[in-house]
């Protein structure tokens, strides 16, 4: 293991020293290696756009991301910044319950898409009550592993400093906990050295 970082350059080196990171950007970081330019890729919540924004980066101009939100002013802040980056052309947004994924996505996509991402909790700068629940968010969670490639990946950005993230982050890691492990790896990241309880990682890939 030593020579192997020993022989790493600098650009590998500092990609591992910005590797453990605020969440959001860690799970970024993480589907970079999942997604390659012409794949296709699902924010299951489009927020405000910036994750989005990431996955169209990543699949470049041949590749093709889904966006969902329940909330418009979600998809209106998606598309304003989707537009000013110039990347509105490749990201279909769709203002819907990411509940709903496997009804209003193409049935071609079911087993080739590379990447889910869910950033769960309310929207940045919109109204706290109004958060993703886990009567949603886990049947979603099921939906994206039936969406996603052979080696692709579903990541979950979970949100239990409050009731209902709590309630979320438990039935997700209680889901997760219970995949095959033939079929599925699941991993779980906490920030244990951080107070207020920080967001935390659900990572599943398909083997």
């Amino acid at each position: 293991m030593l020579e192997e970082l020993t022989n790493l350059n600098t650009c590998e080196w500092k990609k591992m020293d910005n590797l453990i990171t605020k969440p959001t950007k860690l799970s970024l970081n993480i589907l970079s290696e999942y997604i390659s330019k012409g794949d296709i890729a699902i924010d299951a919540t489009a927020g405000n756009g910036h994750d989005t924004l990431a996955l169209a980066k990543l699949a470049g101009s041949t590749g093709k991301v889904y966006a969902f939100d329940i909330q418009k002013a979600a998809i209106d802040n998606t598309k304003v910044l989707l537009e000013k980056e110039g990347f509105l052309d490749r990201c279909e947004l769709i203002l819907d319950s990411h509940q709903r994924m496997d009804q209003l996505l193409p049935e071609r996509l079911r087993g080739s898409v590379s990447a889910v991402v869910f950033n769960l909790g309310y929207l940045p700068g919109g109204e706290k009550d109004k958060t993703t629940q886990r009567a949603a968010t886990l049947p979603a969670v099921e939906q994206a592993l039936s969406l996603i490639r052979p080696g692709g990946i579903v990541a979950a950005t979970m949100y239990g400093g409050h009731p209902a993230g709590a309630e979320e982050k438990t039935a997700l890691l209680r889901f997760a906990k219970e995949l095959p492990q033939t079929e599925y790896h699941a991993a779980y990241l906490s920030f244990i050295n951080q107070k207020n309880r920080p967001p935390e990682l659900l990572l599943i890939t398909r083997k």
